[in-house]
């Protein structure tokens, strides 16, 4: 068994230990960046640009808010391929990973029409057509296929032991933080949903990827570029990562296993029809 063998599932082992000694980490991923513009919004309103902001704007509040560590993916407006930022996320060794982006609408019907926030985290396949188009869309940045990396079967169940249990962690923040946002915003609900995101595998770690609202929509794109609605994006997505992290330390304590269910009293959303 090589050192390389070896080390996912001690970090699985470790994890809580780890967590302690070193103090919570956060790596916060503001999407697209640079030539990569991602989805506009009314007048020169840009997804890259808002995503940016907000990332800035979490940053602050989770560092002051619940002490942690936390790590842009980028820190300006520049391009930055999918693969780098999750070898970026998992060099910092986080205990939470946030991917910030903002949806649209291909045709200007749909974009008069279509609003709301989903949550999504990590599955092989999509909740339904409407997921499976926002992940094609977030991936187009990314590269075109991916070689396989595990050299030996046992490397690759020692792999999957790290991606199971962040794959429990991730079912249970995406719940938590879209619960909070609803309440807050008061936007439309269009559900905690799963899809096949570049971005969200291979991270080691809960990990989610959050569409905050649809730029293209007339009114909640405005919304999106204004200060006092992101704040309470903020706000909000703050709250449920505070939540996340309480469960995730009444389960060290107690020694207990995730159950892979949302956190007691999270509503199980429906994927929204356009």
């Amino acid at each position: 068994m090589t050192l390389r063998t070896i080390v996912p599932l001690l970090l699985l082992l470790l994890a809580p230990s780890a967590r302690a000694e070193r103090g919570l980490r956060i790596v916060i991923d503001p999407g697209h960046g640079g030539s990569q513009e991602g989805a506009k919004g009314p007048g020169t309103l840009q997804e890259k640009d808002v995503v940016l902001q907000l990332a800035k704007r979490l940053r602050e509040r989770l560092e002051k808010e619940v002490g942690a560590q936390v790590f842009l993916t980028r820190e300006k407006d520049g391009t930055l391929p999918l693969p780098d930022r999750v070898h970026f996320a998992n060099g910092k060794r986080p205990d939470v990973f946030l991917s910030i982006h903002a949806n649209s609408m291909p045709t200007k019907k749909l974009r008069e029409r279509i609003e709301g926030i989903e949550t999504y985290f990590l599955s092989a396949t999509a909740s339904g057509a409407g997921a499976r188009s926002v992940a094609d869309r977030e991936n187009a940045d990314g590269p075109s296929g991916q070689a396989a990396q595990n050299d030996s079967a046992l490397n690759f169940i020692l792999h999957d032991l790290v991606r199971m249990e962040a794959h429990v962690g991730s079912s249970r923040l995406a719940y938590s933080i879209h619960e909070k946002l609803i309440a807050a915003t008061g936007a439309e609900d269009r559900g905690v949903l799963q899809a096949p995101f570049f971005v969200l595998t291979g991270v080691e770690a809960p990990a989610v990827l959050i569409e905050v609202g649809y730029i293209s929509h007339p009114q909640e794109g405005v919304q999106l570029g204004r200060a006092e609605y992101q704040d309470k994006l903020v706000g909000a997505i703050t709250e449920g990562v505070k939540g996340f992290l309480r469960e995730l330390n009444k389960r060290d304590h107690k020694g207990g296993e995730p159950s892979g269910e949302p956190a007691e009293g999270a509503p199980v959303a429906s994927p929204a029809s356009p």
